[in-house]
């Protein structure tokens, strides 16, 4: 029987390859409003983070995800993302 390959991503943050499934999309829609995206299919520019609150505060610290999506983020967005991970887990 054929192994089902298991897509990896690399977190903008920790730079780790992990499994889609253990990351979080960030994506920037094209009208500009910056979204989590638990599907992973919304249309635009994303941007995957390690889905755990820790590396959503180096992020916003060091502006990574400003920089990979190419838009200033503003506090409540970093907010409701913080709260999507807390409720995702």
């Amino acid at each position: 029987m054929k192994v089902k390959k298991i897509p990896l991503r690399t977190c903008v943050v920790t730079h780790e390859k992990l499994p889609k499934k253990e990351l979080l999309r960030i994506v920037r829609t094209p009208d500009g409003m910056v979204e989590a995206d638990l599907t992973g299919k919304k249309n635009g520019r994303g941007a995957y983070i390690k889905n755990d609150v820790e590396t959503l505060e180096k992020a916003r610290k060091t502006k990574v995800l400003e920089r990979h999506l190419e838009v200033s983020i503003e506090d409540n967005v970093y907010d409701a993302i913080k709260e999507v991970i807390i409720n995702n887990k």
